[in-house]
């Protein structure tokens, strides 16, 4: 694994418990970013009237390997002399200022396994694999453990994204209900709830939020591979702007908006779904190649199931189909390229498409992040 990575997903539901949950990039600030970030002044006050400890950490991931109850811990943290790992309550691992250690003989069943990095000086973080393995979906993952560009965290165990939920098992319900998944957001058409109906924990709140609803995108096959290299573009910004898609995403941020265990789905996890995670993570300031970084995830993730797609069709209809398949960083950018032409800014499509006042804005910051 390398130092500067995170994000690296394992591919299919059966190498879910076999193969190592491999990271991907995470923005590293220049030397002048970070003396900005390191000066900026606390977003909100501590209740006796001091600023509240900052994080000193500008990298920090936790990935479970393919042995179970075995995980690999790194972190940066300029600045900082020491850095305690913690599990369950006790020290596991530690290091410097810049580390990475291997942590064995911890519960191989556990839900999700977090570790409490502590630094000697300093806000320390929460943090947990991003990958949720279920038996019956293969990108299941939390949005939180990324940093942003005024160096706060956006939370671990508050918002995931996940593809289809119609093949969870019982034990795979059972598992998000003690991770409180409370609200789950549809994002498909209804041609696709009818054929693949979810599965939620008794008790959660199940909303139709759909981005297409009945839209020509995506809906007619392309007959050649720059036909669908376009339709993914197009699709991705009609997300941004379409009427439906600004109505649907509207109601994942007012959920998110205060809210906590909410989960946003579609049928690969990677399109919708990729741009809700890009929107959110945005509006909470993480940096756009982290951004970009989450999104392409989705090709790690997915890679053996689409692979196995592929493989089943003959090579011409084969290479016609794998950019439907795809996540390509020309598709979110086509994304953010519509922000700018029809709405100018970010902000301006937080405000109009997204329904986020600046009071709303300032809430959901408060809420996920750290």
């Amino acid at each position: 694994m390398k130092p500067l990575t995170v994000l690296k997903a394992l591919a299919s539901q059966k190498s879910l418990t076999s193969r190592q949950h491999l990271p991907t990039r995470v923005t590293v600030l220049s030397a002048a970013a970070l003396l900005v970030a390191l000066a900026a002044p606390a977003a909100s006050a501590h209740p006796g009237g001091a600023a509240p400890a900052r994080i000193p950490f500008t990298q920090a991931t936790v990935t479970a390997t393919a042995t179970p109850g075995t995980y690999e811990i790194a972190w940066q943290a300029p600045g900082v002399r020491h850095v305690t790992v913690e599990a369950g309550g006790r020290t596991v691992a530690g290091g410097g200022s810049a580390g990475r250690v291997t942590v064995t003989g911890l519960p191989a069943g556990a839900d999700r396994q977090w570790f409490d990095l502590v630094p000697d000086h300093g806000r320390g973080l929460h943090l947990a694999d991003r990958l949720v393995k279920l038996d019956g979906a293969v990108n299941f993952r939390d949005a939180g453990g990324y940093r942003t560009t005024d160096g706060h965290w956006v939370k671990m165990g508050e918002v995931y994204r996940s593809d289809s939920l119609d093949r969870l098992t019982d034990a795979d319900l059972a598992k998000l209900r003690r991770l409180g998944i409370r609200t789950d957001y549809d994002l498909r058409m209804a041609s696709e709830r009818a054929a693949a109906p979810d599965r939620v924990p008794a008790g959660t709140t199940y909303v139709v939020a759909d981005v297409l609803a009945g839209s020509g995108t995506f809906t007619a096959m392309p007959t050649t591979e720059s036909e669908a290299v376009t339709m993914m573009t197009e699709g991705e910004k009609f997300m941004v702007s379409g009427d439906t898609a600004q109505a649907a995403y509207r109601q994942v941020f007012a959920g998110a908006v205060g809210g906590d265990g909410v989960l946003f789905h579609c049928t690969a996890g990677k399109d919708r779904t990729g741009w809700a995670n890009a929107a959110l993570l945005t509006a909470l300031g993480v940096p756009r190649e982290t951004v970009m970084a989450d999104y392409l995830a989705s090709n790690d993730y997915r890679a053996a199931a689409n692979a196995a797609a592929l493989a089943s069709m003959p090579p011409a209809q084969a290479k016609v189909y794998k950019p439907l398949l795809d996540v390509r960083a020309a598709y979110l950018n086509s994304g953010f390229d519509e922000v700018r032409e029809k709405f100018s800014s970010f902000r301006t499509y937080e405000k109009r498409a997204l329904g986020l006042s600046p009071a709303e804005l300032r809430t959901l910051k408060a809420e996920l992040l750290v």
